[in-house]
């Protein structure tokens, strides 16, 4: 859900931190917290539904411990399916440059190369990375017109980051898009600040400073960083996290990537540990940004990947059927629809305790009193598209934000529990 929304996203006392390049350390003795991630993200490869996550495949790839036979059929079903669906849009003109470039990301964690990955659009075959480079140029030509990219600037980092790591130079114009949008702290999804997205750009900046081709702007490139790095540990809350649970992830991850020493590292790692062991971690994507974190890992890590005697030995257990007791207890949710005109209705439905919110709004939807919904797919999962008949499209710039009781949801439909009676408001939202 996450991708769509943004996948659909102080000043310079940071630079001493840049320059002595100290990667995060943590103590060696959670290897098997560690492992525990990576067997339910493999695992999770057999359950997957829809298109092959490139994320799942690109933190597999990171980690210390592989099953490369699996690892290896996860890429041929990205070469596939998801090459297919990435060859379709660019056929019909449209912006994908964050799976885009998710997709060379994951194609070069396993060391593939990426120059004979191939695109066809009106009868023209060009690589991976020319598509991509295309890509990102009308992303910032649209930015010199709009102020904005066409997609957003999560995915215009993911697009830096990919280009960069995969050996191309990135153009300055591109580039300095980038600063400029770090600078005056534009990386906002509504009027919240975007952790992941200052966190995604401080990855592709960082892998930029370390190529050395941004000379021009040296001085600029390091503020804007040191800027990210306040930004990312402003934000810091009390318990450790980054801006929320699942943000912390991809923002130690750029913290690792642009050297931050061991004191600002600790308590986000162990906040991330707390919740791998409560189990808070069931969704795919959140344990793809996480565990390459926990193993002190970052996506810049793909540059110097190169795939030689990789450990082998990541094997799954057969695991015992879960029984699916009866659900007796039933809790009232009163859904409110706040339409795009300020417009509100408002409805209510009993759920059994622990429904999701996807299975609350299908209840509500059987009920026929004139709440529908549709919904779409993504890497996060499925994401609210449609309500009442009015759409939230990332082309108009709008998004359907989820809160209960007032509080914005941080997780999907699919995986955010009904436990206890509460509103939950579905605002038609422009970011």
């Amino acid at each position: 859900m996450r991708l769509h929304r943004m996948l659909s996203l102080v000043i310079v006392a940071g630079l001493l931190a840049f320059a002595s390049g100290k990667p995060c350390e943590t103590q060696t003795s959670n290897s098997e917290l560690h492992m525990s991630l990576n067997k339910n993200l493999l695992r999770s490869l057999e359950t997957q539904e829809g298109l092959p996550n490139p994320s799942v495949h690109l933190a597999l790839r990171l980690s210390n411990f592989h099953n490369l036979a699996k690892e290896s059929e996860h890429l041929n079903k990205l070469k596939n399916d998801l090459h297919n669906d990435i060859q379709s849009s660019l056929s019909n003109s449209q912006s994908v440059v964050g799976l885009l470039s998710l997709y060379t990301l994951a194609l070069k964690s396993s060391c593939y190369d990426l120059n004979t990955v191939t695109f066809t659009v009106s009868e023209r075959s060009e690589t991976l990375l020319t598509h991509l480079k295309k890509q990102m140029e009308q992303e910032k030509e649209h930015i010199a017109f709009s102020h904005r990219p066409l997609t957003n600037y999560y995915q215009y980092s993911l697009g830096v980051l990919a280009l960069c790591v995969s050996g191309i130079r990135v153009n300055h114009h591109v580039s300095n898009k980038l600063i400029k949008a770090a600078e005056h702290e534009q990386f906002k999804q509504g009027d919240t600040e975007s952790t992941d997205t200052y966190a995604m750009a401080g990855m592709a900046l960082q892998c930029v400073k370390d190529a050395g081709s941004h000379v021009q702007n040296a001085a600029e490139l390091d503020t804007a960083l040191s800027k990210i790095q306040q930004k990312l540990l402003a934000s810091r809350r009390n318990d450790g996290h980054i801006g929320n649970e699942f943000s912390t992830g991809l923002a130690v991850q750029a913290l690792l990537a642009m050297g931050s020493p061991v004191t600002e590292c600790a308590a986000s790692m162990e906040a991330m540990r707390t919740d791998a062991r409560n189990n808070r971690y069931h969704n795919a994507m959140a344990i793809s940004q996480v565990l390459p974190a926990l193993q002190q890992k970052s996506y810049l890590t793909v540059k110097s990947k190169e795939c030689l005697n990789e450990d082998d030995t990541l094997v799954l257990e057969p695991i015992d059927p879960v029984v699916v007791l009866p659900r007796k207890t039933k809790v009232t949710v009163t859904v409110e629809v706040v339409t795009s005109s300020g417009a509100a209705a408002l409805y209510s439905v009993e759920v059994p305790k622990g429904s999701s919110l996807l299975e609350a709004l299908e209840l509500l939807k059987m009920k026929n009193v004139g709440f529908t919904f549709d919904k779409e797919s993504s890497l996060w999962g499925p994401f609210l598209s449609v309500v009442n008949g009015e759409q939230a499209r990332q082309s108009d710039r709008r998004y359907w934000h989820l809160s209960s009781d007032g509080t914005a949801l941080s997780e999907g439909i699919t995986d955010f529990k009904i436990d206890a009676a509460q509103k939950i408001t579905l605002k038609n939202t422009i970011y």
